[in-house]
């Protein structure tokens, strides 16, 4: 491992794993998880790319974005966030 940034410095690859899930909440609102994990040869997640998409009955979207990079204790941490709101056209 690179001291560094924990990551595999012998020329591993990552292998890239995505999960999508889509539903209607409580409030009739469309919701997309998109996640993207890099996974390291022992099955370690190394960083995650997060979107979450909620879409109103009324046809405006909210984006909620997050990369998250594993830190030199272990843990996952966001070092983006970025969250867009796309207001329908009212014509």
């Amino acid at each position: 491992m690179n001291e560094t940034n924990n990551m595999p410095a012998d020329g591993d690859s990552l292998e890239v794993v995505e999960v999508e899930t889509e539903g209607v909440d409580e409030e009739g609102n469309l919701v997309i998880d998109e996640l993207v994990a890099a996974v390291d040869s022992d099955g370690k997640i190394v960083a995650t790319e997060e979107t979450i998409a909620v879409v109103t009955p009324d046809g405006d979207a909210i984006v909620d974005e997050t990369l998250s990079v594993i830190g030199d204790d272990g843990e996952l941490h966001a070092i983006e966030e970025d969250t867009s709101v796309l207001e329908a056209d009212d014509e």
